[in-house]
Order: C-alpha cells, then sequence, then structure tokens
C-alpha cells in the first residue's frame, strides 16, 4: 500500500536522502536550505539513519567534504542556496573535474546585492560551466523523485559527475504538499549499494586533481563534456525506469505540455511551470493555441527535445528567472543558441521574469502571450530581452 503523506517539501528531500542511504552528509545551514538538513541531522541523531554527518563551518568546508568522501567511495550529499552555492563554487569545478559522484540540493534564493531571500534562479544557473548536472523540479513530489534518480545518474559509470537537484527556495521547501512515498526496498531495487570504480586505496594508489599542462587540459575538459552530452541517454533511461516505478511520467529532459499544435510555446523551469500550465489551460478554453515546455534537465542542455517540440510553432517565449548580466537571460541564449537558424524553427524570445520572488501570475502569463504574438507578427528582429513588470520609477 502506497505511503502518502502531506509533508513540508524539504522534508520529502530529506526522506529522499534517507532513503538513498548517503555514508556522509555535510550541513552548513541557511535559508530556505535550513530544514533539509535539520530533518537529516534529526534523523542521524535518532539512529534512523546511518550516516556520518559532518557539521562544518561555510559551504566550502561542507563541498570539500562531499568531495573528499566522495574520493574514498562514499555515497555523499549536501544541500546550499544562493551565497552558499557560490562559495561552494571553487569546489564543484573541481569536483567535476576528478569526475566525484554526490548529489546537491540546491534551493534556490536570489543572489544579493541588494540583499534578498526570495526565490529566482540566479544562484544555480551561475553554476552552469561547471560541469554539475542540474536538473529543475516543479513540486514536491518531483523533488522526492529527482533525488533517488539523481545519486543514480551521477554514480553511473558513464557520467560519473555531481548531480544538483535545483528546487525552488520557499515556494516548493516551505509548502506543504501531498506526496508519495516509496517503500524501501523498492528504493534498494532501483538504487543499490554504492559501487566506485575509482576510489582513495593505498593499495591501489590513484590521483585526483593533478597538475594537467596544456598538452592533456583540453582533453580532460572535453571528458566532461562528452560525458554530460553523451550522458542524456543514460539520463533518460534512469527517467524511464523511474517512471516505471512510481507510475508517474518522467520519460523525457523536458516536459511538453499541451505543444502538439501550438503556436505558441513558452519555456520555464521550476515551479512557475504549474501557474503556466494553469494559464495555458485557461488560454485553450478561449481557443488560444498555446503550450508549454519544462525543461527539467538544464545541464546537459536538452536541445533535442526542445527542437522536437517547437516544430510548427510561429514563436517561442523563454520565462527567465536568470539574467547574464549585460546579456539577456541564459535559458533564452541557450534556447537561441540552438534553435535559431534550424527549418521549421519559430522565431525566440527571451522575457526575464520572476527575479527576487516577484510574483509570475496567469495575468503575467497571458501579457508574455500577448507580446509574444505582437513581436512574432511585427515583421521586427526580435529583441534582445523583454524584462516583465518593470516599474520605471525605481529604475534608475
Amino acid at each position: 500500500m502506497a505511503d502518502i503523506r502531506v509533508v513540508e517539501g524539504s522534508e520529502a528531500v530529506a526522506l529522499a536522502v534517507k532513503a538513498c542511504r548517503p555514508h556522509v552528509i555535510a550541513a552548513y545551514p541557511i535559508s530556505p536550505q535550513t530544514h533539509i538538513v535539520e530533518t537529516l541531522a534529526r534523523m542521524v541523531a535518532d539512529g534512523d539513519l546511518n550516516a556520518e554527518y559532518v557539521r562544518v563551518e561555510s559551504e566550502f568546508s561542507a563541498a570539500s567534504v562531499v568531495s573528499g568522501a566522495s574520493t574514498a567511495g562514499s555515497r555523499s550529499y549536501t544541500a546550499s542556496a544562493s551565497q552558499g552555492l557560490l562559495l561552494m563554487t571553487e569546489v564543484l569545478y573541481a569536483s567535476a573535474g576528478m569526475r566525484l559522484p554526490f548529489v546537491i540540493t540546491g534551493v534556490n534564493r536570489s543572489i544579493s546585492a541588494p540583499i534578498n531571500i526570495q526565490v529566482d534562479h540566479q544562484d544555480t544557473i551561475s553554476l552552469r560551466d561547471s560541469g554539475v548536472i542540474q536538473l529543475y523540479v516543479e513540486s514536491a513530489q518531483e523533488a522526492y523523485d529527482m533525488h533517488l534518480a539523481a545519486f543514480k545518474i551521477a554514480e553511473d559509470p558513464s557520467i560519473m559527475l555531481p548531480v544538483m537537484v535545483c528546487m525552488d527556495g520557499w515556494v516548493l521547501t516551505h509548502s506543504y504538499e501531498r506526496v508519495e512515498f516509496l517503500d524501501q526496498e523498492a528504493v534498494d531495487r532501483f538504487l543499490p549499494p554504492f559501487k566506485p570504480e575509482n576510489y582513495l586505496d593505498t593499495a591501489n594508489p590513484k590521483t585526483w586533481g593533478s597538475y594537467a599542462e596544456e598538452d592533456v587540459l583540453m582533453e580532460f575538459k572535453y571528458s566532461i563534456h562528452k560525458a554530460m552530452t553523451e550522458g542524456k541517454s543514460c539520463i533518460r533511461k534512469i527517467m524511464a525506469e523511474l517512471t516505471a516505478l512510481t507510475g508517474r511520467d518522467y520519460g523525457g529532459l523536458v516536459e511538453a505540455y499541451r505543444t502538439g499544435d501550438a503556436e505558441v510555446v513558452l519555456v520555464a523551469m521550476g515551479s512557475m511551470a504549474g501557474t503556466i500550465k494553469d494559464a495555458v489551460d485557461d488560454m485553450r478554453r478561449e481557443g488560444k493555441k498555446v503550450g508549454l515546455i519544462r525543461i527539467r534537465c538544464y545541464r546537459p542542455f536538452p536541445y533535442e527535445d526542445l527542437v522536437a517540440a517547437v516544430r510548427g510553432a510561429k514563436v517561442v517565449a523563454v520565462l527567465d528567472a536568470n539574467v547574464s548580466m549585460g546579456s539577456e537571460g541564459a535559458v533564452g541564449l541557450d534556447v537561441k543558441s540552438k534553435l535559431i537558424g534550424r527549418p521549421g524553427v519559430p522565431m525566440v524570445i527571451d522575457f526575464i521574469a520572476g527575479l527576487g520572488g516577484r510574483e509570475v501570475n496567469s495575468t503575467a502569463v497571458r501579457e508574455i502571450v500577448d507580446r509574444a504574438e505582437r513581436l512574432s507578427s511585427s515583421g521586427l528582429p526580435p529583441p534582445e530581452a523583454e524584462w516583465l513588470d518593470l516599474n520605471p520609477a525605481i529604475v534608475p
């Protein structure tokens, strides 16, 4: 019988991590990540989880602990948010370079200055080039399921890279939802014990993070790139296994929602997708042919899935909860770089929306659709990016 409970999103993540039987957990609290590591600490203290729980003095140290533990052959986990994720940056680049398969929960929160603790994707997007695989979730249920998949993806011998499950702070971490949990035997069948091929062993010495001159450095970097790009088929396979296990559809790196005959296709990531789906349904009832592509796997970038889903559309509107300063949103840049110039691919317009927790509601989604339709029919080239809902009285 299914174990269904109404739980906080953070607790759902902690229960997923517990079910994956990690050997080492490193923790430094930062809002809105704190409830995840707090719950795991309680599990360890109560004897419900047999793991080494390391309380560290900074997020840099947390990343260093799981990096070292992973090198020693341990299944390892940490979580962070915002400035904390940025403090991990040096270690995450090194960990990907050393092909260390641990899991991080990236709880999305805005980056200062000015200080803001609300949700946007600037923090995790800033790590898109590190070699860390990034999965973005829409709900607490998906956050639970994706953590099970994340360990399996990270530890697959063809990948062996850190995996970050990105979930919107507050909106998902501190909200209560109905979540269905798997029994431990089912999780153990899906995710068997970690058997690393490479680990620290005095009887068989190996080197991690050695010095590399120009004659080999590019090859090392290419191997990470190759593991990510060729790993897309492996991720799809694991998602299909997760679908079979849970009965929930995780069949692809993107979720295509009502895109079959869509003339306007919206592209988004994270929890805002739920609001967009409601708006799409409303506009469909009014006769507007609108659909949504929700990117579940952002790195490696699933451009093949995007190309297939937008064929026949007149315009693609990307909702970016981040901005690459001096340019446009990172997701918009990726979509344009992969789609523009392909036969049958429509105009792509990038919208910067939702920074610092600014609400993206159904009215805002309708405005984006209307503006995208006007721009696509104007005969003019698309703007670099459209900033949604700016207050001119505040802009200097």
